[in-house]
């Protein structure tokens, strides 16, 4: 069996600031991560892999050239195999672009048995990747996935939702979204950092992939960012003593001179 799972190097959120002239993030200094749902779902074919000692995994990313750093984390991981789409032709592309790119990526690595991405990158929150490169490479797809068991010519996993779980059987090839109830990612070992330091890292600009330069990135995105920004500070809170009784008469009093009672 061949997996693929879908990465991505992110801007480690706690620490994400935006100009608030230009109203863009400001990455100078920032660090970067792999992306959180995609850390399970790299885990889960990792451990698909532990089972099946002849299933190799792949890892595949769309980003600038220090994504690299992130797919090489991947191979110290476990994974076996990195591949970056890398090109100025891909930059500003949004969710419709991305998938384009990515599902050319994946037909160029092509005899794909099962394809994991994350629910959704921590920098964006639309987890609509997923879903449109499932729809591009004509694959069924499954969202939210907290369980999954395969068996014979299909797999058949727990699909989370806000007050349970459905169990969904779903023929393979396919494409499944983790999300961080799935597992919890392993860490990187000194061995496998070792050996895969020197381990070659497939790198592919819009041509390797068959693309028209119209077809991805900025040209090929119908949906762009108008405006970021940090909301205002609310102010401080005020912390009441005293009784029961004292505090109730406090609040009243705050109320009325703000004249909402």
């Amino acid at each position: 069996m061949k997996i693929l799972v879908c990465v991505k190097q992110v801007p480690d959120t706690n620490e994400v600031r935006i100009d608030p002239v230009k109203g863009t993030l400001i990455r100078e200094g920032v660090p970067s991560i792999l992306n959180p749902d995609d850390a399970n779902a790299l885990e889960a074919a990792l451990r698909i892999k532990d089972k099946d000692p002849g299933t190799t995994v792949a890892v595949i990313s769309m980003g600038p050239p220090q994504a690299s750093y992130m797919l090489r984390e991947c191979l110290a991981m476990g994974a076996d195999e990195a591949y970056l789409l890398s090109d100025r032709e891909f930059g500003g592309a949004d969710t419709c672009a991305t998938s384009t790119t990515l599902a050319a990526g994946i037909r160029k690595v092509g005899d794909v048995d099962l394809v994991f991405a994350g629910r959704q990158a921590i920098d964006g929150d639309t987890a609509q990747v997923g879903p449109q490169l499932a729809q591009r490479l004509g694959l069924p797809v499954v969202t939210y996935v907290q369980d999954i068991r395969l068996e014979d010519g299909k797999a058949v996993v727990q699909r989370q939702m806000e007050d349970g779980y459905e169990v969904v059987e779903v023929k393979t090839p396919c494409l499944l979204t983790a999300v961080k109830e799935l597992n919890e990612p392993r860490y990187m070992t000194v061995f496998r950092i070792v050996d895969t330091a020197n381990q070659e890292i497939v790198v592919w600009n819009h041509e390797d992939v068959g693309l028209d330069p119209q077809e991805c990135g900025l040209s090929a995105s119908p949906t762009q960012v108008f405006r970021s920004f940090t909301p205002e500070p609310k102010g401080k809170g005020e912390m009441l003593s005293g009784t029961v009784t004292e505090m109730a008469a406090a609040l009243v009093g705050r109320f009325r001179e703000k004249h909402l009672i």
